[in-house]
């Protein structure tokens, strides 16, 4: 007959046995989930060192890929960077700057950008937007490391060494028929998604072009007072703004398809075809008189394909006989500067010579045009610089 005592003696000590087990395995299982926690805070202490797990709302999505194309890269002669350390250090920057730099915010207490008016030629404002100084620095970086490698487009004479207004301007000398268009807010038709896409196309990976295209746009902001501080609202998409040091190759490069296309018609039907950044300029002989509309139809659906839009407000049409200008070259029979505004200058330039500049701000003026007169008419231009330069200099400030 079986012991009660012994019997509850025998199931306590299981009880007991079983208890203490089931507390070392939650020891355990605290112990692997504390370790596995620190371990989880080291890998990510880890990527923080060469990654950027988040740069902002709306702008994120591609960070997780940091594969880049090597063999791409390669054949471009561009740097391999594979993810934000290397694009770091590439830059001469730590991580925490490069993230300062790159990160987005509709709303910022801390804006990358100082923003000014200028008046345009054509009439109201012109928007600039210059980056401030370690932007400009980071930015420069991009120019030197990757931009400077990248051969422009042929038609393109905007922003590229060696070409100008009157390389621009040379090839419609002459010409029976001149037929200039505009592009409706060039830079800011560059939106984000298309600067990191273009420099995924290059070869780049994700975080890589996403960080790239942050460095190289922005968002129009309005500043507002609230609660004494100063805000940065975002007003529209980020863009390539104009001031930014990488914009102009920028747009070069995302251009490249108007340019192949417009080019390829042109050679079909007769054209000579030149861009100067937003201006499109055609030039061509008697038998094209009557394909200008279809001309101006195909402008309008090429932009309109490639994300731009036709300025219709700014289509000119000008043939032999009345003043042919492009990017303020004369272009009727050779390259020249339209006589009424040489006369002024001219005389501004014996007014100097006599009296002397008003203020440095007029003398690095005066100086500029006199360069880009003898850059059109050397001999003339030259007369000009000689005459500035032994002028002197007024005592106001600019």
């Amino acid at each position: 007959m079986t012991d009660p005592r012994k019997t509850a003696r025998v199931e306590a000590a299981e009880a007991k046995r079983r208890a203490e087990q089931l507390e070392e395995e939650r020891r355990a299982a605290r112990l692997a989930k504390a370790e596995a926690k620190r371990a989880r805070a080291a890998a990510l202490q880890r990527r923080l060192t060469r990654e950027v797990l988040f740069a902002g709302r709306g702008v994120s999505g591609q960070l997780d890929d940091i594969k880049s194309d090597a063999a791409a890269l390669e054949r471009r002669g561009l740097p391999l960077l594979n993810d934000a350390g290397d694009l770091a250090a590439l830059l001469g920057l730590d991580m925490r700057r490069l993230r300062w730099l790159t990160y987005h915010r509709d709303v910022a207490e801390v804006s990358h950008y100082r923003q000014f008016q200028i008046p345009k030629s054509s009439g109201g404002v012109r928007t600039i937007a210059a980056p401030r100084r370690a932007l400009r620095a980071a930015q420069q970086g991009v120019r030197d490391h990757i931009l400077s490698k990248l051969s422009a487009p042929e038609p393109a004479h905007a922003f590229v060494a060696g070409r100008s207004t009157l390389t621009n301007a040379q090839p419609h000398c002459g010409r029976a028929i001149l037929v200039k268009a505009d592009v409706t807010d060039f830079f800011g038709a560059i939106t984000f998604p298309r600067v990191r896409g273009y420099f995924g196309s290059l070869g780049y990976s994700g975080m890589v072009a996403t960080l790239l295209a942050l460095l190289t746009t922005e968002a129009k902001r309005v500043a507002a007072e609230v609660d004494g501080r100063t805000l940065y609202v975002a007003s529209g998409p980020r863009s390539l703004p104009q001031g930014a040091l990488t914009s102009p190759e920028l747009t070069n490069q995302i251009a490249r398809g108007i340019d192949r296309r417009l080019a390829g018609y042109a050679d079909k039907h007769g054209w000579t075809y030149t861009r100067y950044a937003d201006d499109l300029t055609f030039s061509g002989e008697d038998a094209a008189r009557e394909r200008v509309g279809p001309l101006l139809g195909t402008i309008a659906r090429v932009l309109r394909d490639e994300g731009f839009q036709l300025n219709r407000d700014k289509v000119f049409v000008s043939r032999a006989g009345r003043q042919q200008r492009v990017t303020g070259v004369v272009v009727n029979e050779r390259p020249g500067i339209d006589r009424k505004t040489l006369r002024r200058f001219r005389a501004a330039v014996h007014r100097v010579s006599r009296e002397g500049f008003r203020d440095r701000a007029e003398r690095r003026q005066m100086l500029g045009y006199a360069a880009y007169v003898r850059m059109i008419k050397p001999e003339q231009g030259g007369r000009f610089l000689g005459a500035l330069r032994a002028a002197p200099t007024g005592g106001g400030e600019a």
